[in-house]
């Protein structure tokens, strides 16, 4: 299982996702991240059905310098009654220069009857035709029996006649598609397994989520005898999206012990599922396996106890092997154990120390009570922490005051002013800035009082802003949590603020993150 081909199609299949759209140049970014995880083909694209593909494999000729992962230019095969040398898209695919070329084909009856509107024999003669034209101008073809599952249900004699009929012609691998996601692992198995037996043709699997076991049923096949895995960074794809690479290729090498990847490539698995995220700008899922933010994330207080004694008790891998990290989250389900252990992570020794175990546990169940929520604003609680072990408070700045106003000019285009007024480097500074809301112009006039002290918060962003109304049956004056995301180029991390009104909510979130930015930088107080 070693050659076991590892098959990613973000560029194409996952670009069908609704809301990401991908410019040439982010594509080409892309591919770079995935030949760093080491992917063996990385499926670029349709070239000649839209200008951006067609341009994209242009650009990869001269701009794309893959060590590890070969370029695959997608298509069709040739329209009904015609010849593959002289159609159009077909010979699209020989101009794109890509060495592979994975082609898709009908293979349910009612497709080629309702959709290609064709006869079946007429199906089978435009596989053989395109993949032995594409074979005899030196291409390697892979093909993807598209609708496989549903159409070996509906009639299997043909749906192994076209897995037969592109193998003879000069394909390498046919893929079986599960294109509507509708099936279950053990429907997967038993089809792939008759498959290989009635074929003895090398099959890939390609699988979409819609019953939420794409990832299963990728496993599934493999174990049945699929040797060629398709999938998406992230699970990206239309619907409810397509197998996520990451997940599978993980299980396989992890769990059952496949080299699917050179040594230490699986390692930046992490690294690049949030790279890739930042490209398509969709944010990254927390729960996500193995790369995710909360993959190895313990709140509860039993969990923590258990992990003081040997992290593997409630880790079923070590999260090093994908480049993540363990986390301990505190919150009112927190345990001494907890707080010892994100101490631990923070460079505190506290073991024995139980006043300050004490002390903290029971300043962060008495916030939590009022709306605070740790676990998801670790900055804050770093803060919290540090001031208490410490004995200090972090003294960059004092705030005198802050007010905002918000002008209404009856054109749907209100705007903010903020005025902020402190002391920092040893001066009195008063700062106004201006937004498209309160928060905006309270963050620009905050940055603008600072700068001339802490020129180092020049590079921090807020880049991401979340409220939550906690107790939503008092209506306008309910109390408002907000959640901070704030960035240095490199990382983020998240600040907390809880109060009776949104802006005092979000001043002190926004008061947190500018002051853990100064203290992960390592900036003194001036």
């Amino acid at each position: 299982m070693s050659d076991l081909h590892v098959y990613d199609t973000t560029l194409r299949d996952g670009a069908q996702q609704e809301g990401l759209n991908l410019s040439v140049s982010d594509k080409l970014a892309i591919a770079m991240h995935l030949d760093e995880l080491g992917v063996g083909y990385i499926e670029g694209g349709w070239p000649g059905a839209n200008p951006k593909d067609t341009e994209f494999f242009a650009r990869a000729r001269s701009e794309l310098r893959l060590q590890h992962a070969t370029l695959a230019a997608f298509g069709a095969t040739r329209r009904a009654g015609g010849n593959a040398a002289d159609d159009p898209l077909v010979r699209a695919l020989v101009d794109s220069g890509a060495p592979v070329v994975t082609i898709v084909a009908k293979s349910h009856v009612r497709h080629v009857e309702s959709a290609l509107r064709t006869t079946l024999s007429e199906n089978l003669d435009m596989v053989r035709d395109t993949v032995a034209f594409l074979s005899g101008e030196g291409r390697r073809v892979f093909l993807d029996a598209e609708h496989f599952f549903d159409g070996y249900a509906a009639d299997r004699a043909y749906a192994l006649e076209v897995i037969r009929a592109a193998v003879e012609s000069g394909a390498e691998v046919v893929a079986l598609c599960d294109t509507n996601g509708g099936m279950l692992p053990d429907q997967i198995a038993d089809v792939v397994a008759d498959a290989v037996a009635a074929t003895s043709a090398r099959l890939g699997i390609h699988c979409h989520n819609d019953t939420g076991c794409a990832v299963a049923n990728s496993m599934a096949a493999v174990q049945a005898g699929a040797t060629h895995v398709q999938g998406t960074i992230n699970g990206y794809g239309e619907r409810t999206g397509n197998a996520d690479l990451l997940t599978v290729v993980s299980n396989l090498q992890i769990k059952q012990g496949m080299p699917l990847l050179e040594t230490g490539r699986l390692r930046e698995a992490t690294r690049i599922a949030h790279a890739i995220s930042e490209i398509t700008n969709v944010p990254p899922y927390s729960r996500q396996p193995y790369v995710g933010a909360s993959a190895f994330a313990h709140k509860a207080g039993l969990h923590a106890s258990a992990i003081k004694v040997d992290p593997d008790l409630y880790q079923h891998t070590d999260p090093q092997h994908v480049g993540n990290d363990m986390r301990m989250l505190v919150s009112d389900m927190a345990g001494r154990a907890s707080i010892e252990l994100k101490g631990r992570e923070l460079g505190y020794d506290l073991a024995g120390d139980d006043e300050t175990l004490s002390r903290v546990l029971a300043r962060v169940k008495g916030l939590e009570l009022r709306g605070y929520t740790f676990d998801a604003a670790d900055a804050s609680f770093e803060l919290l922490l540090r001031q208490e072990v410490e004995g200090r408070g972090y003294d960059f700045f004092e705030v005198e005051s802050w007010r905002v106003i918000t002008d209404s000019r009856g054109d749907d285009d209100a705007l903010s002013e903020a005025t902020v007024k402190l002391f920092a480097g040893g001066e009195r500074v008063l700062a106004t800035g201006e937004g498209n809301g309160p928060v905006n112009a309270l963050d620009h006039a905050l940055r603008q009082a600072l700068a001339p002290a802490y020129p180092e918060l020049d590079k921090l962003e807020l880049i991401d802003f979340r409220v939550r109304i906690l107790d939503a049956a008092h209506g306008t004056d309910a109390v408002t949590r907000v959640l901070i995301e704030t960035s240095d180029g490199s990382t983020s991390w998240e600040t907390i603020g809880v109060a009776g009104n949104i802006i005092e909510a979000s001043w002190q979130a926004l008061v947190d993150g500018v002051t853990y930015g100064l203290v992960r930088a390592g900036v003194p107080v001036r």
